[in-house]
């Protein structure tokens, strides 16, 4: 479906925002939503022609912290 239409469903009834962007090999913008309050999360791709596609979805999201390890750290 046309990109804004699948956003404005994934805000106004589940809740969820946009968490992560990021650029595929194919040239699609991948996207993942989540919320905090409903803990569901969602991940689209949309194409170069303007489609948005639904990849996954699902439950239990949680937001992590990303630390930087120093080099010698134990992980």
């Amino acid at each position: 479906a046309e990109r804004t239409r699948v956003i404005e469903r994934l805000e106004t009834k589940y809740g969820e925002l946009r968490r992560s962007v990021g650029l595929a090999a194919n040239n699609g913008v991948v996207e993942t939503y989540a919320s905090d309050e409903s803990g569901t999360w969602t991940i689209v791709i949309t194409l170069p022609n303007g489609m948005t596609c639904l990849v996954a979805a699902g439950n239990a999201f949680e937001p992590v912290e990303n630390v930087a390890l120093k080099k010698g750290d134990k992980a």
